[in-house]
């Protein structure tokens, strides 16, 4: 017999068998025939009655020759198993196909198929397969479904084989494992344009030097093979030689998605917890920016990042933000509460200078963790805070009122530091808080202008 997972492998199951294990497989009809066959030979020997004896050998007789037989008959089957697709949404479904294929000159006896799954995705699936002939193929497929985002292993493959008259039935595991990753829910958003934010790649205003190559930050001496076209006249004159302008090229604007964490910020646990939205709201805002263009970066409070991310976070177009947004999903996928109580590792993780727009998922905040969040938004052009609200979460959790006017300060901090800073209650659409930000900060935008007219 064979293991695979989304490969295959062979080998004869006769070779990682015993006669011990075998005979330790007989069934409660197999066991029962060899219990039969033993008491009436007692009797038979005690009785003196030759007829009752040839009665008892042959019913202890048969289940052991149909234990021999399928211990010597050496099926070689191979499995695999394929997922479609190997990363899905938390409440959707997954389906997994299983194909046995039969490789041996012999066909096979009736095969009991089960996979092995984690409880949350479902009861443990089990197929009947009927006599599989010579190079002959059986596809089955089940679907499972987790309201739980993380990763999870399916796996190893069983297979048990039976005789024809069900005294004997021996088991066998693939060795070959899959994992289904559980990313979280991403609501489609609104396409909105913040104040001070630049748009994608070669459409904003925003405009960086090249850093090396021909175009330098500064104008250079001209070297053999430079166009004449982009000599810089007023510099030449200046320092006496022939300087080359420097040019300028559109750069692509930058999105840091910031999640609080900590395991002190957020009340309850399960599919509908505080926590589990701003999972999925920060997925949904990750995914938003990688299709517009920007390039993503997200953060966490303790200061961490995805492994492998650049400097500058993931961007690209097509493909490459597909395989951006995968690796951010995973990352989601199996992120947890940390031990933190600060934000400050996030805070010294942030970019300097006054660029890239900051959006921010946050917990339950007190005096010190809002002071340290309203310094963020001096390293950012644009900083959007969506932060819940514990009254509500708290109060629809344990239906305990919890009478506090902390929540209202900490918004307020925020904003007065630059912030847009929206409360979460608990039921609150994304998209809706997302729209509802974009109306507050071209307001305050305008209000500015207004001021400065």
């Amino acid at each position: 017999m064979s293991a695979g997972g989304t490969g295959q492998a062979e080998a004869a199951h006769g070779e990682t068998g015993g006669v011990r294990t075998t005979l330790a497989g007989l069934t409660t009809r197999g066991r029962s025939f060899l219990a039969a066959g033993i008491a009436a030979a007692l009797c038979a020997y005690v009785l003196g009655q030759s007829d009752l004896l040839r009665v008892g050998l042959l019913l202890a007789t048969l289940p052991v020759t149909c234990a021999v037989v399928l211990y010597r008959t050496r099926h070689r089957v191979a499995g695999s198993r394929g997922l479609s697709p190997a990363r899905v949404p938390a409440c959707s479904e997954a389906r997994v196909h299983l194909c046995v294929d039969n490789v041996s000159r012999l066909p096979t006896g009736l095969l009991m198929l089960q996979d092995r799954v984690p409880y949350v995705l479902g009861p443990r699936p089990r197929f009947v397969l009927d006599r599989v002939e010579p190079a002959g193929r059986r596809e089955v497929s089940y679907r499972v479904r987790s309201d739980l985002r993380g990763r999870y292993p399916l796996g190893p493959l069983q297979l048990r084989l039976t005789d024809p008259f069900g005294m004997c039935e021996l088991t066998r595991s693939f060795s070959a494992h899959d994992t289904l990753t559980v990313i979280p829910r991403v609501e489609p958003l609104t396409p909105v344009r913040f104040g001070g934010e630049a748009r994608g790649y070669g459409d904003g205003l925003q405009r960086s030097l090249a850093l090396a190559g021909e175009d330098d930050v500064i104008p250079r001496g001209y070297r053999h093979g430079d166009d004449l076209r982009r000599v810089h006249w007023r510099s030449t004159a200046r320092y006496g030689e022939l300087m080359v302008r420097r040019e300028e090229q559109p750069r692509r604007s930058r999105c840091t998605v910031l999640l609080d964490t900590r395991g002190g910020a957020y009340e309850g646990a399960g599919p509908d917890s505080a926590f589990e939205w701003a999972v999925s709201g920060a997925a949904s805002v990750l995914v938003h920016m990688l299709e517009r263009g920007f390039c993503v970066q997200l953060l966490t409070d303790s200061g961490s990042t995805v492994p492998g991310e650049g400097a500058d976070g993931y961007g690209g177009t097509g493909q490459e933000a597909a395989d951006a947004a995968g690796l951010m999903m995973d990352t989601l996928a199996v992120i947890d509460h940390s031990d933190g109580t600060g934000l400050s590792r996030a805070y010294d993780a942030l970019r300097g200078g006054n660029e890239g727009l900051l959006i921010a998922f946050l917990g339950d905040l007190d005096e010190e963790q809002a002071a340290t969040a309203a310094r963020m938004s001096r390293r950012s052009g644009g900083a959007v805070a969506f932060v819940l609200d514990p009254d509500t979460w708290l109060r629809e959790a344990s239906d305990v009122p919890r009478p506090d006017d902390s929540h209202p300060q900490r918004l307020r901090m925020l904003r007065e530091a630059g912030w847009t800073a929206l409360s979460v209650p608990r039921g609150a659409r994304l998209d809706e808080l997302w729209r509802q930000a974009d109306r507050e900060r071209s307001g305050l935008a305008a209000v500015s202008g207004e001021a400065r007219g």
